[in-house]
């Protein structure tokens, strides 16, 4: 059964032809299949396949998760384990921001959206997972796509317990990310 934002991202053009896969380790053990929407947000999903590409996204952690709303990760500057995991979150990549690609894609369970300062162009390479709706979301945050097999795994990333959803001691980590067609 398609969620209502995978109804969405087909009816809005083609299927989207790229995708991740993403090697979680720690509490939660397995892997997270995602299909990007290069037809939603083409810049965004560039952004994040090259990085993916690149090797950028393996080792970095889930630094920010918070319990019934979402998982966060991809700072490739600031955060991987053995870092001053005080800066996980504040960090980009060596690639330029990206200017916001909003759509009428809502943010429901296992929607993928591209993390941002107050500035919404000012994405760049961090991203989160949904683990329920957030609809006070839509319109203001890039979706970029949908977990489509893995949600178990996301379920059982180690949640935060510091200021704003900060994992303390060992987060969950992204162990490798690959890109996929």
């Amino acid at each position: 059964m398609r969620s209502l934002a995978l109804v969405m991202a087909l009816a809005a053009g083609p299927a989207a032809a790229v995708g991740l896969e993403i090697d979680v380790a720690g509490e939660a053990n397995g892997t997270i299949v995602i299909d990007l929407f290069e037809d939603v947000a083409p810049a965004h999903v560039e952004q994040i396949t090259a990085l993916a590409m690149a090797g950028a996204y393996d080792g970095v952690v889930f630094h920010r998760v918070i319990d019934g709303f979402m998982a966060q990760t991809g700072d490739v500057e600031f955060g991987r384990m053995g870092d001053d995991m005080s800066r996980a979150g504040m960090g980009g990549s060596d690639r330029p921001d990206l200017p916001a690609e909003f759509s009428d894609i809502p943010f429901l369970r296992g929607v993928v959206g591209m993390a941002r300062a107050q500035d919404p162009n000012s994405a760049n390479s961090q991203f989160f997972i949904m683990f329920a709706p957030g609809e006070f979301l839509n319109g203001q945050y890039t979706v970029v796509g949908e977990v489509t097999a893995g949600l178990e795994v996301l379920d059982a990333i180690k949640r935060g317990a510091g200021n704003n959803g900060a994992v303390i001691g060992r987060p969950d980590v992204m162990a490798a990310v690959r890109v996929t067609e």
